[in-house]
């Protein structure tokens, strides 16, 4: 049988990272668009606080 391997960010590396999604207004539409980005755990409020 063949097992499947689950890519995780269990590393030392990603725990130290948070996904921040933010809600974008179009300014034509006017219908929101979600942005996504991974930034490091100490950068969360700084990504968030600019627009």
């Amino acid at each position: 049988m063949a097992k499947k391997v689950v890519a995780t960010l269990q590393k030392k590396e990603g725990k130290n990272f948070a996904k921040v999604i933010r809600a974008v207004k179009s300014e034509k539409t006017g219908a929101y668009t979600f942005k996504e980005e991974m930034v490091p755990v100490d950068q969360v409020k700084d990504t968030l606080a600019k627009s």
